[in-house]
């Protein structure tokens, strides 16, 4: 099928266009400039120069596709998170862009929608697990953007497009931005995930997440969870990256101080959340390379040290 992507260079659609290509799909992506342009071509895509927020021009750039798929995301550094006007940006491509999309589906008759949604819009349970069932956290002013973009799908599923929201964990893997945030931070001996650490965190590899986003595409209208295998505590997390880095033992910094710089997105970030993704294993038969972090840090850490003595080598 022809896929319109957008965030397609980003830390999700980078793993997700050469997967989608492999899979057979036709990749018409959104490229900002000449090199992500370029980067796109390389990886089988076709590079779209468009506007994200311009009805016009959408319209025009998703005519003749058979789906829209919607990961493009603008999280600002952890240095400017507690920054209300740093989430502008990021709050415009959950709702404007969100609707400016679904209404190009609409009028093209895309059958499939496929949206990138998160897990920390669920409330604290402690070590309970969260599926699809339990009522979103909507006291989380920061969080609101998000919802309100995944009820503009459900109301196209419900209007009779396929409408797929996938809610993913924290995201981590090899090229990411916060894994070398979270190393900084543990030069400082800072863990990387602030919070209670007996509290549940629910992470997933960039690179499980975008086959779940190649899986999507064949899913019944509705909403999924793509998170690890298994969950873990922040305390097991902070010593399962220590481990993988090779690095002393770091401090869990306590979720209280953490809610008071930040406000009530930091309190999702900080709450304890146990996340169940057998509805996406059950329904479209994916299943993550990584079940939890254990696997997948330290998968992380091996690649960067071969790549390392491979660069030092070379020199």
């Amino acid at each position: 099928m022809i896929v319109f992507l957008t965030g397609a260079t980003g830390a999700l659609g980078i793993p997700t266009v050469p997967l989608l290509v492999a899979a057979g799909h036709q990749v018409r992506a959104i490229a900002r400039d000449d090199i992500k342009a370029q980067r796109l071509v390389a990886r089988g895509a076709e590079p779209v120069r468009v506007d994200i927020f311009d009805g016009t021009a959408v319209m025009e750039a998703t005519a003749g596709a058979d789906a829209i798929v919607h990961l493009a995301t603008n999280v600002p550094p952890v240095s400017k998170m507690a920054l209300p006007s740093a989430w502008r940006m990021h709050n415009r491509l959950r709702t404007e862009a969100t609707a400016t999309l679904l209404d190009a589906a609409c009028a093209h008759d895309v059958g499939r929608f496929v949206k990138e949604s998160i897990t920390f819009t669920y409330p604290d349970r402690g070590d309970e697990w969260i599926d699809e069932a339990v009522a979103l956290d909507e006291s989380v002013k920061a969080l609101q953007p998000t919802i309100e973009g995944e009820r503009l799908v459900a109301r196209f599923g419900a209007d009779g497009g396929r409408g797929v929201v996938l809610r993913f964990g924290l995201f981590y893997g090899p090229d990411n931005r916060s894994t070398e945030e979270a190393l900084r931070m543990a030069r400082l001996r800072i863990a990387p995930v602030p919070g209670a650490s007996a509290g549940y965190v629910s992470s997933v590899h960039v690179d499980d997440a975008a086959t779940a986003v190649v899986a999507a595409l064949e899913a019944p209208t509705g909403v999924y969870n793509v998170t690890d295998d298994d969950p873990v505590t922040r305390r097991e997390y902070a010593d399962t990256f220590a481990a993988a880095f090779d690095l002393a033992k770091l401090h869990v910094a306590p979720g209280a101080p953490v809610k008071v710089i930040g406000g009530s997105g930091a309190r999702a970030l900080t709450s304890s959340q146990r996340v169940s993704n057998r509805r996406m294993r059950d329904t479209t038969g994916w299943a993550p390379a990584y079940p939890s972090v254990r696997e997948g840090w330290a998968a992380i850490a091996a690649a960067r040290a071969t790549n390392k003595k491979e660069d030092v080598d070379d020199g």
